[in-house]
This record gives C-alpha cells, sequence and structure tokens, in this order.
C-alpha cells in the first residue's frame, strides 16, 4: 500500500513539474498585413484583369438593356395617346417585365462578379496561407496575427513575418 502511494505522490510531482515547466514556456507571436501580401502575390494581376474584364462585359449589357428600356419608355409616352386602352396596358406590362428582367440580371451580374471573384483569389489565399503556416511552424510561432482585418491593437512585441512569407512565395 505504501510503495502506492508513493508511486502516486511520485506521478503526481512529475506532472506537476511538467505542467509548471510547459506553463513557463514563452508563446511567440508574429503578425502580417495580408492585405499588404495580396498586393504582391504571383498571379494576383491575372486575376484582377479577368476580374474588370467580366465586370466591363456585364456593364456593357447592362448599358444595353437600359438603354433599349429607355428608349421604349419613350417611344410608349410618345405613342401613348394614340393607343387603345388594352394596347397600353400591354405595353406597360411589358415596359414592366422588362424593368423586372434588368433588375434580375443585375443581381444575377452581383453575384457572377462575387463567384468569380472567390474562384480567383481561392488559390491564392490557399497559398499564401500555406506559405503562413509554414514561415510560422519553421520559426517558432504560437500566433501570427493579421494586422488587415484590425485584430490587432499593438503588435510591436510580435515580429512582422511578411518578409519571410514573401521569400517562401519567391517574391522579392
Amino acid at each position: 500500500m505504501t510503495n502506492k502511494i508513493k508511486l502516486l505522490a511520485l506521478i503526481i510531482c512529475a506532472l506537476a513539474i511538467n505542467y509548471n515547466t510547459f506553463g513557463q514556456q514563452k508563446a511567440k507571436f508574429a503578425h502580417l498585413n495580408s492585405s499588404d501580401l495580396m498586393q504582391v502575390m504571383p498571379g494576383r494581376d491575372t486575376a484582377q484583369q479577368a476580374l474588370q474584364n467580366l465586370q466591363a462585359q456585364l456593364e456593357d449589357e447592362f448599358k444595353t438593356m437600359a438603354t433599349e428600356y429607355q428608349n421604349k419608355v419613350e417611344q410608349f409616352q410618345r405613342d401613348q395617346a394614340t393607343m387603345s386602352q388594352a394596347m397600353q396596358q400591354t405595353k406597360m406590362q411589358d415596359l414592366e417585365d422588362m424593368k423586372k428582367r434588368i433588375e434580375s440580371f443585375q443581381e444575377q451580374a452581383q453575384t457572377e462578379l462575387q463567384e468569380k471573384q472567390e474562384e480567383l483569389l481561392k488559390p491564392l489565399i490557399d497559398k499564401a496561407k500555406a506559405a503562413i503556416d509554414k514561415v510560422a511552424k519553421e520559426n517558432g510561432y504560437s500566433y501570427v496575427f493579421d494586422t488587415a482585418q484590425g485584430v490587432v491593437l499593438y503588435s510591436e512585441g510580435g515580429d512582422d513575418i511578411i518578409e519571410l512569407v514573401k521569400k517562401e512565395l519567391g517574391i522579392k
């Protein structure tokens, strides 16, 4: 019985010593600005240009639809006095349907732009994330904060690792 108590006491002491040693290890903090990193990521310019091209294409289509709608409204206003009541109702319904199609197009275009942005930027974000993870592990950092997101109020105590991440990505 005494041996069991001694063994139990020894185990408790070992755990307490191990806990104190672990608790005294200093966490290492670092920070970087993800916006600055994304500005220099290889492939960002290509993705940005593709998004601008798509946006221009969608804007052109919207302008064409809006011009067509405006022309039909003007035509209706000019001819309204000579139209029968039934024809006026039909034309007004056509204009209303056209307006709804334009509004629907705007919503779909916005969704398409957002989806395309996510599609084009996801590989860049994933690559940056992998580089950040690798640099943090290699340099023993417990935490890396993103100063672009405003989550760090004080960062002087940490190391800005953006240069290390750029090096990992092969960015000069």
